[in-house]
């Protein structure tokens, strides 16, 4: 591994001094997607309670950003868990109501964590809209620099795109199944280790699905400013875990949220065969028929 490596796609990463000097450009699009989950220990199909993070939107929030309400207006309803992706052409219809899509480079936010950007930010790739990218550091960074916060709502209007779905990024159990018994397919478990090993319990049954290495989400970001590791680190990540380009890598973790940031850095550092497993041990350890480890 060499020391020059560089994100691929360095366009779908902002930094807080740049947006700062966009503010008002109307090519732009802000959007914040906080959520908030509130851990729960009563019941085991109900490993959280997802909390808005509106009210923190109407406190402080980057100028003329608005609020994506992922779990109402961005997650299937009628699905048992908090985040399944939507059928892709409803999806594309909800995102061009908040007005996301042509003409405009969309910016994701969260206050609380890149993985909510990062996960709006697959599900808008999905759907094969290219001006999309993440501010580094989230709400955090921006605050910690200093610049400026405002409490005025917005709400943009409709927005189009040519829609080039990619169905074939979120996958659910049986693709699952079926990596495990692939040679040239290795599964990423991007939560906490506790959880990984089986000392937490958080999602029922104690674990992680076989073959599953694991690389917690929060490893890749840096904690004294809150920003992404360098790539030259995110890579000796991922390859002291053996993770190789030519591989189909299966990210995976409670609900389809921190698995999208492990996705996100992957993508970047220029491997190609990603899946994310939307439901993920929220589906796959309530389910006893099906294959998980300790240890």
């Amino acid at each position: 591994m060499t020391d020059d490596i560089e994100w691929k796609f360095p366009e779908a990463i902002v930094e807080c001094a740049w947006l700062n000097e966009q503010i008002g450009n109307p090519s732009i699009r802000i959007f914040d997607c906080t959520t908030y989950l509130q851990y729960t220990d009563d019941h085991p199909s109900k490993p959280y309670d997802v909390c808005s993070g509106l009210s923190a939107y109407e406190s402080a929030h980057i100028p003329q950003s608005a609020y994506l309400n992922l779990q109402e207006d961005l997650s299937d309803v009628d699905s048992p868990f908090s985040f399944t992706l939507p059928a892709l052409p409803r999806l594309a219809s909800s995102f061009k109501k908040l007005g996301v899509g042509d003409p405009y480079h969309i910016i994701l936010y969260a206050r609380n964590g890149m993985q909510w950007a990062s996960r709006v930010w697959w599900m808008i790739h999905a759907l094969g809209y290219p001006k999309v990218s993440i501010l580094n550091g989230g709400f955090q960074t921006w605050e910690n620099h200093g610049l400026p916060i405002s409490r005025i709502a917005t709400h943009f209007g409709p927005a189009d795109f040519q829609v080039t779905e990619r169905p074939q990024i979120f996958i659910g159990k049986k693709q699952v199944l079926a990596a495990i018994d692939d040679d040239q397919s290795v599964l990423i478990n991007a939560l906490t280790r506790d959880i990984h090993v089986g000392e937490s319990r958080r999602y029922g049954r104690p674990g992680h699905i076989p073959k599953s290495v694991n690389i917690p989400f929060h490893e890749l970001i840096d904690t004294g400013s809150g920003k992404l590791i360098s790539p030259h680190d995110a890579a000796r990540i991922f390859y002291d875990k053996n993770i190789k380009p030519e591989l189909k890598i299966v990210n995976y973790c409670g609900g389809g949220i921190a698995a999208t940031l492990d996705a996100f850095v992957l993508y970047q550092l220029g491997f190609e065969h990603l899946f994310i497993y939307d439901d993920s041990l929220s589906e796959w350890a309530m389910e006893p028929n099906l294959p998980m480890e300790t240890g």
